[in-house]
């Protein structure tokens, strides 16, 4: 009980000397201030990054292979022209991988370009063009707000149907029901049967909210799904307990049977999958990581030394204070544990003024720019952890030379 009674009267104490002398502890906070700022806000930042890549890798699928000319990852020694002179995807080629492979739970080829839609006097451009065979429903994620997905018929037969994004319902459709109107593209008409729900942007750009998805059959009556600019490939979905690493062994099989690759000779394909963008943005968020801590450590050790420089100021001018509380009975650890506390809440006032700081930022770019950050608690605890070991470090040999004052001397200083 004695501890406790004296543990309080040390904090109350510590508080009383940091009113008693606001400027000093003004301009002791400031160092503390920045410092946490600039430290949380780079871990703040990075989150807020990390959630978007991870959203947006997930977006593409984690069970999902693709069948491309160009591998997402490039070997160092691998010589560009290869690459060239590989051969696109073929639609033909989906039917053959949905015939062999054991371990496919869907298999969709897909096209796309930017085009112009119209309809009557309004006009969209650099809509994305997408089309798409069978089992796409299956293997991409989206959502139909309003209308419905194409028919085995109407894929099969290229029926001229689409579906369209929110963004294109803004800008073609302001005031009216797009299900069942006739839109356009180079002259070729489509009925729209479906509208996708909002989904928002991602660092990839395969949102549909601004795109008129169309069958396959029917597409290739308008983009030419054989050239480059058409960006073809095949997706590939993984059934349930199925690793990618199975399929896509079972994959590079298939492909090599297809377009008879002799043993010896090089795939002249590529097998990519999402792991292989998380682990390029993993490293380059540890990166900026690394570097942004040891900027706000700096600032964090240059607020550290500020409070040490102040304690040691105030030290002295309390010196004949202290040689009296230590007449009248203080022990040492009751004068340590008076500058440690004034030390730490120093700190922590500081620490808790830049977390508001970031706080009211992440409100003002969610507000005016969308950007999704947000002040996780786990920055928060990480926030007030630092504030609070900074304010010990700082103050643990200012407070020590404080309690070891001899109490005749120091009631004799002035």
């Amino acid at each position: 009980m004695l501890f406790i009674r004296l543990f309080f009267e040390s904090f109350g104490s510590a508080l009383n000397a940091l009113v008693e002398n606001k400027l000093r502890t003004f301009l002791s906070l400031l160092g503390i201030v920045i410092g946490i700022f600039s430290i949380i806000s780079v871990f703040t930042m990075v989150d807020a990054l990390n959630k978007k890549i991870t959203d947006s890798v997930s977006s593409l699928g984690d069970n999902i292979v693709y069948v491309q000319k160009w591998p997402w990852e490039f070997g160092a020694d691998y010589p560009w022209w290869k690459y060239m002179s590989r051969p696109l995807p073929k639609l033909e080629e989906t039917d053959d991988i949905r015939r062999k492979s054991q371990l496919a739970d869907g298999v969709c080829f897909s096209a796309s370009t930017s085009k112009t839609l119209k309809y009557g006097n309004l006009a969209m451009g650099d809509v994305n063009f997408e089309a798409v065979s069978d089992d796409y429903d299956k293997i991409s994620t989206f959502d139909i707000a309003d209308g419905r997905y194409f028919t085995d018929a109407e894929q099969t037969a290229g029926r001229s149907v689409c579906i369209i994004g929110p963004e294109i319902v803004e800008n073609l459709f302001p005031e009216t029901d797009p299900l069942g109107k006739v839109v356009s593209i180079n002259g070729t008409k489509m009925t729209v049967i479906g509208i996708f729900k909002r989904e928002g942007d991602n660092m990839f750009g395969n949102t549909h909210d601004s795109e008129v998805l169309v069958p396959v059959n029917f597409g290739k009556t308008i983009i030419n799904i054989t050239k480059e600019g058409t960006n073809p490939f095949i997706l590939v979905k993984a059934k349930p307990g199925v690793t990618n690493d199975d399929l896509i062994a079972e994959l590079e099989g298939i492909m090599r049977s297809i377009r008879r690759i002799k043993p010896a000779e090089e795939q002249n394909f590529a097998l990519n999958q999402t792991s292989l963008l998380s682990q390029g943005f993993a490293g380059m968020l540890v990166i900026v990581y690394v570097a942004g801590g040891i900027i706000g450590l700096f600032s964090i050790i240059v607020g550290g030394f500020g409070i040490a420089n102040i304690m040691f100021v105030s030290v002295t001018e309390r010196t004949n204070l202290i040689g009296i509380k230590k007449s009248l009975g203080a022990k040492n650890y009751f004068i340590l544990l008076e500058f440690l506390f004034e030390a730490i809440i120093l700190c922590l006032i500081g620490g808790l003024i830049g977390l508001l700081l970031i706080y009211l930022l992440t409100l003002a770019a969610n507000s005016f720019m969308d950007a999704g950050i947000s002040l996780t608690l786990t920055n928060i605890v990480r926030a007030i952890t630092i504030s609070g070991s900074i304010g010990l470090l700082a103050g643990i040999i200012p407070a020590w030379s404080a309690s070891r004052l001899n109490p005749v001397e120091a009631i004799r200083s002035k």
